[in-house]
């Protein structure tokens, strides 16, 4: 659990560090204080709901408290209803693209914490797309999740390139919790 000082807050707020021991000693940011001193602590968690709650904007902490998710479909229902199950959460942000071409150039500028491969885009640009995205510079801890068309044959595709699959028909919600396991298990996201 990452922590903050009072100095670190200001800095990051761009308050003085005095206001911050206000809002700290008036209970609005929880933290605690080192025993034996006056020195106070804020989990990271509790800054950003701090932040989110008063409208101030995340600064340096913004990569640390969302998700970000790429999704490459051409199903226009599925990127819709997918898109409004992680909207709920407000820890994740939502890209799309609609071809390989458009995934590559997101996942260099949008550099996602998750890719959501639908395999509709077609069988053999999903399986490139899936053993490229690795390799793009940026994305090695990048979650990969297939969602697979129940007639795909699994001789074809080789799984051990994605961390999870899903076959077709599945649980928009479902995926959206497996999706903030695997995101969460590389990234510590706050709630």
């Amino acid at each position: 659990m990452k922590v903050f000082t009072t100095g670190k807050i200001a800095k990051i707020c761009n308050v003085a560090p005095r206001t911050v021991s206000k809002w700290f000693d008036s209970g609005q940011l929880k933290g605690y204080h080192i025993p034996g001193s006056q020195d106070r602590r804020v989990p990271r968690e509790n800054l950003i709901k701090f932040l989110k709650e008063h409208g101030m904007p995340l600064g340096e902490l913004a990569d640390d408290a969302v998700a970000k998710v790429l999704i490459i479909a051409e199903d226009q229902i599925l990127v819709e209803n997918l898109k409004r199950e992680l909207s709920n959460d407000a820890t994740f942000l939502v890209a799309v693209a609609t071809s390989a071409f458009e995934a590559g150039i997101q996942a260099k500028s949008f550099h996602p914490d998750c890719v959501v491969v639908d395999f509709s885009i077609t069988e053999v640009q999903a399986s490139q797309l899936c053993q490229s995205l690795h390799k793009i510079s940026g994305t090695s801890k990048t979650v990969l999740v297939a969602l697979l068309p129940d007639e795909l044959s699994s001789s074809t595709f080789d799984l051990s390139t994605v961390d999870e699959s899903f076959k077709k028909p599945f649980d928009v919600n479902l995926l959206s919790m497996r999706i903030r396991t695997l995101v969460g298990a590389h990234k510590e996201l706050a709630r």
